[in-house]
């Protein structure tokens, strides 16, 4: 979940104040290959669910809902994966009925160079001192047959670096706390919020960011104060098309208040990820953008 300053082609905030057109087409050494599958250490759990799907694809071969979740986050070296690489995982293994964390690891992978190094504060030299990192990545695929559900806030991005280098793929559904997950409004977030506003909200002291195992676990403390964390995981496994807002422009408030991003990643609309229910509770009309493939995190 690293943010980076803004770079060119991201969205630019003074293009909200232009009027927003009809969209078109959206804007659809270490470098070893990755294990073809994950370790079949529990054979109890269903070994090979996709990407995305609907919430059914989600529970395990016994019926249940998810309840082993994966908190998964990664720092990289920037923010192109055909480019960039990661060098840094970070995960914490959550039960969801106990609220409990019931494993956790953190390991830096070796680069040559880290561009990212002022936001994310890891000098690569650090990455290349001795540390076992080929064991905590064996270790981290087994957490990964272990869980249910990965998660991750803004997973679109950590996602991307799964099956690539020395990752492995990533075959468990995602859910994302940032787009998926529709937190109370008694919390008083905005649509967007970032893992400190979350922890924040929910009391949890905040000492450092920017580093893969702490934010994963201001996402675990979250997670074990929310009542209703059940109702809040099945309803971000809902399936979801990326859907434009019918706005006018000076009604585009409304997109914006409601999570919908201008520009990106469909020039000239307002767009947001959304299920058919959240779609329906709208004050404002949506329409599935053309050409999209529906996606389920």
């Amino acid at each position: 979940m690293t943010e980076f300053p803004p770079v060119p082609g991201q969205l630019d905030l003074l293009q909200e104040l232009g009027t927003p057109t009809e969209a078109s087409n959206p804007a659809i050494d270490l470098r070893q290959p990755a294990p073809q599958s994950e370790p079949n250490d529990f054979p109890d759990r269903q070994q090979s669910q996709p990407a995305v799907g609907p919430l059914t694809d989600a529970r395990n071969e016994r019926g249940e809902a998810p309840e082993q979740l994966l908190i998964v986050d990664t720092e990289t070296t920037g923010l192109d994966a055909e480019t960039d690489q990661c060098l840094e995982v970070g995960a914490v293994l959550f039960s969801v009925s106990s609220r409990q964390v019931l494993a956790q690891v953190s390991f830096l992978l070796p680069v040559d160079s880290n561009p990212a190094e002022a936001i994310n504060r890891i000098p690569a030299p650090v990455t290349r001192m001795p540390q076992p990192w080929q064991q905590g990545l064996a270790y981290f695929q087994e957490l990964m047959s272990s869980a249910d559900v990965l998660v991750a806030h803004n997973a679109s991005f950590d996602r991307q670096w799964f099956g690539r280098g020395v990752l492995p793929s990533a075959s468990r559904p995602w859910l994302c706390t940032l787009d998926d997950v529709r937190w109370p409004a008694e919390r008083q977030l905005r649509a967007r919020p970032s893992v400190i506003d979350l922890a924040l909200a929910y009391g949890v002291p905040v000492w450092a960011a920017h580093r893969a195992l702490t934010d994963c676990l201001y996402l675990a403390e979250v997670f074990r104060r929310c009542d209703d964390l059940e109702l809040l995981i099945a309803r971000g496994l809902e399936p979801r098309c990326l859907m434009r807002a019918q706005v006018s422009y000076d009604d585009r408030h409304l997109a914006r208040e409601a999570g919908f991003r201008w520009n990106d990643p469909v020039k000239g609309a307002w767009v947001r990820r959304l299920s058919q229910r959240e779609a329906e509770a709208l004050a404002f009309p949506v329409v599935a953008v053309e050409n999209a493939m529906p996606m389920a995190s």
